[in-house]
């Protein structure tokens, strides 16, 4: 895992620079290429070979160049099938990719089962190939500038390079605060936009413009009869593709299904497995709900497993000390109280020799996981809800969040999101009209998980220069859970139906049973009783700045940690209005 970086323009400086403000993407090495036309950096993390065997930007057999943050998953399949064509001279996963854009262009990304972001520049067309994988694990973000095209791993390295960036933009704070998730094409930053998922696009650098652009996606079908058997062979070969590599693997185990599963197999594959979880001190209580049922669910799973276990406590020193990194390597602002906690988490887990993480994301929505999904099914089934095209399904997805955070002089409204909506995400790549709940939850695994949880993986992770993994959402398993109808997948007392006849005697009930609970750090809870926290909420609130109207102004919000998010990023990151 790496960082990429580049300029459409001869300025080693400005990707220097770059590559020293992401520098924490990669220890191994780093390095730059530049002609008249371009400038290429590179940050490296060795994952799969020795560092000097995968030094980039990476000269390809045709005299391309190229850049490339990620993991092709299914490496050793595709040199099985080129075996005849392809004869690797190291174990670096980079080489085999720049062959294979060499000899077949955009369709080899196609055949890749990875999670990837790359630039791949073609000296004679001088064309600039820039791509983001399948689910959109890893991030590219670029703006259209003087120079032509400025594109990086991170934002914060091109702020200063993109006028108007510190310029908060419209669309993505009121996407945010209509759906709970920016799904917009553009960044918090004005005039900085991101890949898609599944998206490559084609820059020229003479005309300066892009030229071409590509989505790879599968659209989701109910043809497949779920069977046992079959998915978790399934599932264990996408667990083998996933831990590739000779670094240290740690599993975020949270206690629920889908990292259980994960924990279980990756045990059974290498006869050894490093679990990892959060523990709240002081503890908390909401009624008769343990707040650290998780933890211990968790814990007690290890122990019957023999898993190498180890529980991370959270107290609100953690929050307090922690607060400012986590939202400074998180960039762009999420609405999720437990940010400071993974970042924490990421950092302990790096300290204690992890270069390689693994978790469940993806799961849920893929898997039906959410009890909404199972809402939407039965409002169907009785003439409740109507969802009889992919715009009402859009519809539908709009109001994800009962109670939208308001802001004044909201100049955006839901008509615009859609219309983005329904451009960025077409009827023809995630429509089934046999099965509008699975077509729904497609649209939650190109939104929320990209949105939200892989770039929160990505940031944190990198920050400490930690590759993160994900089974569920391979393309080799995404394809097939996504040809299975929904309601084989939920029923009215049962959530993620495969994966629980799949594991049933393999794990024990109370994690087959275990009721949906999120990995929700206490920071509301502990705002009450910790006079540190109050202090620092008291603070943060009381400080005068460009945000103090749309902050003052949110209605009915459930807790202060939103504005407070909200408020800190602006601060952190000098926004104006």
């Amino acid at each position: 895992m790496c960082g990429i970086y580049g300029i459409t323009e001869n300025n080693r400086e400005a990707i220097a620079d770059y590559i020293k403000i992401c520098s924490h993407r990669g220890p191994d090495g780093n390095g730059i290429w530049n002609n008249d036309y371009i400038t290429l950096g590179h940050n490296l993390l060795a994952i799969t070979d020795d560092a000097k065997n995968s030094l980039q930007p990476w000269k390809t057999p045709a005299g391309n160049i190229l850049v490339y943050n990620g993991e092709i998953f299914n490496y050793y399949d595709l040199l099985e099938h080129y075996q005849d064509k392809f004869i690797p001279k190291t174990k670096c996963d980079t080489e085999l990719l720049a062959w294979g854009l060499d000899i077949h262009g955009y369709e080899f990304v196609k055949q890749m089962d990875s999670m990837h972001a790359f630039a791949y520049y073609d000296i004679k067309k001088n064309h600039l190939l820039i791509s983001r994988g399948y689910h959109g694990i890893k991030p590219l973000y670029y703006a259209e500038v003087r120079e032509g095209l400025i594109f990086g791993s991170e934002i914060k390295g091109m702020l200063d390079r993109v006028p108007g960036s510190r310029q908060v933009d419209r669309l993505a704070l009121n996407c945010l605060s209509l759906t709970g998730i920016n799904a917009m094409r553009n960044t918090f930053f004005s005039n900085v936009s991101k890949l898609m998922p599944g998206e490559s696009r084609v820059y020229d650098c003479l005309s300066k413009r892009f030229v071409a652009n590509y989505l790879d996606h599968k659209t989701p079908t109910s043809n497949t009869k779920f069977d046992a058997e079959e998915y978790r062979n399934i599932f264990k070969k996408s667990i083998a593709m996933t831990s590739i590599g000779q670094k240290r693997i740690g599993v975020f185990l949270s206690g629920g299904l889908d990292s259980s599963i994960i924990a279980y197999e990756l045990k059974q594959l290498h006869g050894h497995v490093r679990t990892f979880t959060n523990s709240f001190m002081p503890p908390v209580f909401i009624g008769s709900e343990d707040l650290n049922s998780d933890a211990s669910t968790a814990s007690k799973l290890a122990r019957a497993n023999a898993f190498d276990h180890t529980e991370i406590p959270i107290t609100p020193e953690v929050i307090l000390e922690n607060w400012n990194k986590a939202i400074y390597s998180m960039e762009q602002p999420v609405y999720n109280q437990s940010q400071v906690m993974y970042y924490y988490t990421n950092k302990f887990l790096s300290e204690n020799g992890i270069t390689v993480t693994m978790a469940g994301d993806m799961g849920d929505e893929l898997l039906g996981g959410y009890p909404k999904y199972w809402n939407m099914i039965q409002g169907l089934d009785l003439g409740e809800l109507k969802m009889d095209s992919w715009s009402a399904v859009i519809d539908q997805w709009m109001k994800r969040i009962k109670n939208p955070i308001r802001f004044a002089n909201n100049d955006i409204d839901g008509e615009e999101i859609k219309t983005q909506l329904m451009l960025l995400y077409p009827e023809e790549l995630f429509w089934n009209p046999a099965d509008p709940v699975g077509s729904y939850m497609a649209l939650d695994a190109i939104t929320q998980v990209p949105g939200e949880f892989f770039s929160r993986n990505d940031s944190y992770g990198m920050a400490f220069s930690m590759e993160g993994r994900f089974p569920l959402a391979t393309k080799h398993f995404a394809k097939y859970v996504m040809s299975i109808h929904s309601k084989e997948k939920i029923n009215k007392n049962n959530l993620k139906l495969p994966t629980k006849m799949a594991y049933r005697g393999r794990l024990p009930d109370y994690i087959i049973n275990k009721y949906k609970s999120g990995w929700t750090c206490p920071v509301v809870q502990w705002t009450k009783k910790s006079p540190a926290l109050t202090d620092f909420l008291a603070k943060i609130n009381s400080t005068k700045d460009c945000f103090s109207q749309y902050v003052n102004a949110i209605q009915k919000e459930k807790s202060r940690v939103p504005a407070l998010i909200l408020k800190s990023w602006a601060q952190i990151y000098n926004m104006q209005m």
